[in-house]
């Protein structure tokens, strides 16, 4: 088959939303998927060969979704990349319904995994608490430090304060390591324990300190360090 060809010229069980129609999503490559956000392409490439090479230079549909509008692959635009964040966005939100305020904190499990997909492609590190009841049902969800790449200055009595402010009887907290290594160092496992016993003073109960790496999670409570 000619390079040159359009999708619609392709034969129709090829193409990908007939394909996903058909066998369903799950069928489809990470190419097709990210062609049918893009609708079309560009001079002498299919939707379908742009997503190839825009996934080949950025490193996979998670470098995509990282990229800035200057680092753009050749042949994106504004407003492909617009429909990549949207999708993403998407994703994550799903993902962190189990994080809305009100919803109880049932599963430990479940929880790691929408903070991972909440903080997992940030460039720099964020450190975010989360606010429970008494029966640990969620009162809020704060971004409380923001920091570059290297880590984030967290000061425990601003912790304690907003932990107050919410009539907090239990929190957890996690933050991301943007390097990707999901490993807790000796300035974390310092602050956890600090955190701890700041809480513990006004009788509030740290449940878990999750960091979040590139494909994994560091949970301080399932290490039994808490």
């Amino acid at each position: 088959m000619s390079e040159h060809l359009s999708i619609r010229q392709w034969p129709e069980q090829e193409r990908p939303r007939e394909r996903l129609l058909q066998f369903g999503v799950s069928a489809l490559s990470d190419a097709e998927l990210l062609a049918l956000l893009f609708r079309s392409g560009s001079r002498g490439r299919s939707a379908v060969d742009l997503a190839r090479e825009s996934l080949l230079k950025s490193g996979g549909l998670r470098g995509l979704a990282r990229a800035s509008l200057g680092e753009l692959p050749r042949g994106l635009g504004p407003v492909r990349w617009a429909s990549v964040q949207a999708a993403m966005e998407i994703g994550r939100r799903m993902a962190g319904q189990d994080l809305a305020r009100g919803a109880a904190i049932a599963d430990p499990a479940a929880v790691r995994n929408a903070l991972q997909m909440r903080l997992r492609d940030l460039r720099h590190e964020v450190f975010q608490a989360l606010f429970l009841d008494a029966r640990h049902q969620i009162l809020a969800i704060e971004e409380m430090f923001r920091g570059n790449a290297n880590g984030a200055a967290v000061y425990v009595g601003e912790v304690v304060r907003r932990a107050l402010h919410w009539g907090a009887s239990a929190m957890i907290v996690a933050h991301n390591h943007p390097s990707g290594i999901a490993e807790a160092s000796a300035q974390d496992r310092m602050l956890t324990q600090q955190l701890a016993k700041a809480l513990q003073l006004v009788e509030i109960r740290l449940l878990d300190h999750v960091i979040v790496g590139e494909g994994a999670t560091y949970s301080f409570a399932e290490r039994g360090e808490l």
